[in-house]
């Protein structure tokens, strides 16, 4: 691991890269496991792919990684604010609240948090097809769905500070496709308590994803390197992660880079491959 100037790269990885939604979880504690063995800094909890919300759970997962040497710094949540109906909008108010507390309850500094966007009640491919489901639904507007998800972010603001844990943003579809759009969700809350992650490989639309993310990169707190091995789950993307990492760290970012691995290959040997290549990446970053 690199160290110029008081700045080393923290190299984590999300329990996503191990668990990629199907049908059977893979453990949290195996995950754990494997990141220490691995020489990794800490690991991202996918909410989803926790076994339980009790206590007893929460503080295991905490213990273990104490134990390992390994911070849990971020719990990754869903959440979707784009609803013209209040009252589903106020359930995903209460689910973001109740995981402001589980992040509390294991030491766990920040969440991401997602705008949420027109869904069409497809699959991601169908997501993919219409471009990050930007497009209103009739009868609806681009400024009715800002307003929403800022009023709903700034009712999580106050419990957010209280607890101590950090809402961070994810450049993740709908009204966070374009980083115009993810900035103006940011500076209209305007807000410490929220801040922004950056997903390498989810500016997929833009024109120059590159340019995109050095708008965000002032707001970066925590990054997504999506890397994929085997080939992508979805879509393969030739990324420069020198080139983002200089960006990055341009804006003085000094946080968390979080392995996401979507690839077809197995986590066992496809997460390797990774730490490999980031850091070299790193090394090679101004």
């Amino acid at each position: 691991m690199t160290v110029e100037n008081g700045n080393a790269l923290r190299l984590g990885t999300s329990t996503y890269s191990y668990w990629h939604f199907t049908a059977e979880k893979t453990p949290i504690e195996g995950v754990l496991d494997a990141a220490a063995e691995l020489g990794l800094n800490g690991v991202e909890i996918l909410h989803r792919q926790m076994e339980s919300e009790e206590n007893a759970y929460l503080q295991k997962l905490k213990r273990q990684a104490f134990t390992l040497g390994l911070d849990l710094y971020n719990l990754s949540i869903h959440q979707d604010f784009v609803h013209d109906d209040a009252e589903e909008r106020r359930q995903h108010i209460d689910h973001t609240l109740a995981c402001i507390d589980l992040a509390h309850e294991m030491g766990i500094p920040s969440i991401r948090v997602n705008s949420g966007g027109f869904r069409k009640q497809g699959s991601f491919d169908d997501l993919i097809k219409a471009k990050g489901w930007v497009e209103p639904w009739e009868g609806c507007t681009m400024d009715d769905a800002f307003g929403w998800v800022v009023d709903a972010i700034e009712r999580c603001l106050p419990h957010a500070e209280k607890r101590g844990v950090l809402l961070l943003l994810e450049n993740h579809w709908g009204l966070t496709t374009f980083a115009g759009d993810m900035l103006r969700i940011i500076e209209t809350v305007d807000s410490p308590w929220l801040q922004a992650i950056l997903d390498m490989g989810n500016f997929l639309f833009e024109e120059d994803m590159y340019a995109a993310m050095a708008r965000i990169a002032p707001y970066v707190q925590l990054a997504h390197a999506k890397t994929y091995p085997g080939g992508g789950s979805w879509y393969t993307l030739d990324l420069d992660y020198a080139r983002i990492f200089s960006i990055l760290r341009a804006a003085g970012w000094r946080g968390y880079c979080s392995i996401e691995m979507e690839g077809a290959e197995a986590a066992e040997t496809a997460v390797p491959k990774s730490i490999d290549m980031l850091r070299r990446a790193w090394d090679s970053s101004a």
